[in-house]
């Protein structure tokens, strides 16, 4: 709706854990964004009671093979690093329970905002099953200090705390949790689409370099931007007081 794509995990029964099936499902949807011109912002939430508690223990048991194990890891890793690569922003709207991998997906997501009853938690060591690749996410998104206190302890934090951490951007009530996550994706979609992935990969590429190679390729990204339409578009509109109109070139 208006630039915004909405993805619902659908598996309510079962707090939308990641089974192998739903884990490639949103896996095509994103693929298929990223090729839709039409779509400039993205957002990921959860059916039901909570936004997602993480994979599939009951199917990754029943399993039991480690072949199924390797497919379904290098699958959720893959999808992971599919949402920070996404030409457009992704934000995750969080209500009832992110757990492990559901934990993963927040942190993976270039902005989150959660209902203030949700609760976040890396418990997989509780279950003798440590959180490792949640780990990856959760790292890049919060303080050492934070993400080692959430992966030893596998306790449950609060949104207020997720908040304090740097995990999530904003809490609000759950009753508002809709309207201030429509709110957001619409500021976000009324932008150009082609500054917002130049933008974007630039923030993930330059946090790898050291400082002197990060303005070096900022440098260049600054100017591949400025010869974009949108860029030219943009600077004659402000020029001028009028409102740009994007060709998202």
């Amino acid at each position: 709706h208006e630039g915004v794509a909405t993805l619902t995990l659908s598996r309510p029964d079962a707090y939308n854990s990641l089974s192998l099936e739903l884990m490639q499902a949103l896996q095509a949807e994103l693929d298929h964004i990223a090729d839709d011109l039409s779509v400039r912002c993205v957002v990921i939430r959860g059916a039901g009671k909570g936004f997602c508690a993480g994979h599939d223990l009951k199917q990754m048991l029943g399993e039991g093979e480690e072949a199924y194990y390797r497919c379904t890891f290098e699958t959720c890793s893959t999808l992971m690093q599919r949402i920070v690569s996404l030409p457009v922003p992704v934000i995750a709207q969080v209500h009832g329970v992110a757990t492990a991998a559901g934990c993963q997906l927040v942190a993976s997501a270039d902005l989150a905002v959660a209902a203030d009853n949700a609760r976040f938690a890396t418990p997989g060591v509780n279950i003798g099953l440590f959180c490792s690749t949640p780990m990856v996410a959760l790292s890049r998104a919060v303080q050492p200090k934070h993400a080692m206190e959430l992966l030893l302890t596998g306790e449950l934090i609060s949104a207020q705390r997720a908040f304090e951490m740097g995990l999530i951007n904003q809490q609000v009530l759950a009753d508002e949790l809709d309207a201030s996550v429509q709110a957001l994706a619409a500021k976000i979609a009324a932008k150009s689409r082609k500054t917002l992935q130049i933008g974007k990969q630039a923030f993930y590429r330059q946090r790898e370099l050291s400082l002197a190679e990060a303005y070096g390729y900022c440098s260049e990204v600054m100017v591949g931007n400025m010869l974009t339409d949108d860029a030219q578009e943009g600077i004659d509109a402000f020029i001028h007081k009028r409102k740009p109109e994007w060709s998202h070139r």
